[in-house]
């Protein structure tokens, strides 16, 4: 049975495509003629082209050209408020230390400053005295002293019985003693370990005062002392507990640098 109505299909088929092709009409295929675009110099052009060279040569088909504008007041707003400060940012890391620049041009002298610092000062002034008197036991004996009148800043040593230059300049000392009955006084005025002035008395049946003074230019750390120095004579000078007769004094009068 399906054999029978697979062939029954295929004849069908059949005559419907012998029928289709006797009832409609053939059409004769078109003949394009040819004819001439270009010389034959000329290359051809696409029909694209040639188009579209025709339409925008012709007032008609010309593309306008659009250029839009915007207008910028209706898109900015208004100015707002300033806000709230915020809070400043982390430290950066610091940079590198630059090349050093080149110096500048001198200027000009300023004016005097302010008078300097209290621990360098430009003052040095001292007066001290001796109450008891004193034999020379050596060849050379250190005068010490045991009254202190003025010691500015300290720059006289109580202890050593030295005055110590913490301010180089020209100074002034002086020195003043008694003499004794019948004794010599011979004393050096001492600058570190050399002498620079003698105070000198002979032996007398009476006492009298002696003094010796002069200036010296001190650097700073230079020392001025007293000191008695014994020859054949016995050496001694004269002072008591009650009075004071022995004094040694010195100050300066120009710093060096000032």
């Amino acid at each position: 049975k399906m054999s029978a109505v697979f062939l029954l299909l295929l004849v069908s088929t059949i005559n419907v495509g012998a029928m289709l092709e006797k009832g409609l009409p053939r059409r004769e295929p078109r003949r394009l003629s040819c004819v001439r675009c270009c010389g034959p110099s000329e290359q051809p052009v696409s029909i694209i082209s040639s188009r579209y060279a025709r339409m925008s040569s012709d007032p008609a088909y010309s593309v306008p050209k659009v250029q839009p504008t915007i207008d910028i007041t209706i898109l900015k707003g208004e100015k707002g408020e300033m806000g709230e400060k915020g809070y400043p940012g982390a430290i950066g890391k610091e940079g590198e230390r630059g090349l050093r620049g080149f110096n500048g041009r001198k200027g000009q002298k300023g004016q005097p400053g302010p008078q300097g610092h209290s621990c360098k000062q430009l003052y040095a002034a001292f007066s001290v005295g001796r109450r008891k008197p004193l034999h020379s036991s050596d060849y050379f004996q250190h005068v010490t002293f045991d009254m202190e009148f003025v010691n500015l800043y300290k720059h006289f040593n109580m202890f050593s019985g030295k005055f110590f230059c913490y301010v180089a300049g020209i100074y002034y000392f002086s020195l003043n003693v008694h003499t004794w009955n019948f004794k010599e006084t011979y004393l050096h005025l001492m600058k570190n370990e050399k002498e620079v002035a003698i105070l000198y008395a002979q032996p007398s049946d009476r006492s009298i005062m002696q003094s010796q003074s002069l200036m010296l230019d001190l650097q700073e750390g230079e020392e001025v002392w007293v000191r008695m120095f014994k020859r054949e004579r016995e050496n001694a000078i004269y002072s008591e507990e009650s009075d004071v007769y022995i004094i040694f004094n010195g100050h300066l009068i120009k710093p060096a640098v000032e």
